[in-house]
């Protein structure tokens, strides 16, 4: 009987999904809260942008983590977070550029293309924002299937997309780099534990991304 009644390991980590996502909805709340509330500081439009885009990095570099942590781990099970991850970063950053383009241009969209012509962290952070919307695109079960083996090929931008998201930090800030610094230190680890990974990918036969990264 308690066989029986045992939950299924899908339906562990499936249950863990809707915490999961609220998780990720709270840096946001706190941020809106903040906001109604007059405790943003003194610039409280930096903070709005600073804020987002930390959250956006993080959110990147925890959908790079995934398969690292089922490689040191053994937790084939992380996989399955992956998707939710990589779209919350794709939320967060377009919450960034939202916040930039309605209250730090003042709505003055066109101008936009003025500062990513004159500033490279613009230039850059925007160039992640472009190459994030094919990948939120084709993040669905349909779209790995249509795509077969390409699906891979076009997924693994997120490399590129956290590393111009790094850039685009460390260009930003003025004074003070340790904060980008870290972050470019997570993704170069998060990289070179990688690399034997690939070894062993490219010795065995392709699977299909659509069984791999089953939701």
């Amino acid at each position: 009987m308690a066989a029986r009644l045992k939950m299924p390991p899908r339906d562990r980590i499936a249950a863990f999904k809707p915490l999961v996502f609220v998780v990720c909805l709270l840096p946001l709340a706190h941020l809106v809260w903040d906001a109604l509330h007059g405790t943003l500081g003194t610039d409280p439009v930096a903070q709005l942008e600073h804020r987002s885009g930390d959250w956006a990095l993080r959110l990147l570099l925890a959908t790079l983590a995934i398969t690292p942590l089922r490689k040191f781990t053994g937790w084939h099970k992380a996989i399955r977070f992956r998707r939710m991850l990589g779209l919350f970063a794709f939320f967060y950053v377009s919450v960034h550029l939202t916040i930039y383009l309605a209250i730090d241009l003042g709505g003055y969209w066109a101008d936009i293309f003025e500062q990513i012509a004159k500033k490279p962290y613009i230039t850059v952070g925007f160039a992640a924002w472009l190459l994030l919307i094919p990948l939120a695109l084709t993040s669905t079960q349909g779209a790995m299937r249509r795509l077969g083996r390409k699906w891979q090929r076009l997924h693994r931008l997120v490399y590129l997309i956290a590393l111009l998201g790094v850039l685009h930090y460390f260009w930003l800030v003025k004074a003070d780099h340790r904060e980008p610094a870290l972050y470019l230190a997570i993704w170069i680890v998060l990289m070179l534990a990688r690399l034997p990974l690939k070894m062993r990918v490219w010795r065995r036969p392709p699977v299909d991304a659509a069984v791999m990264l089953k939701d």
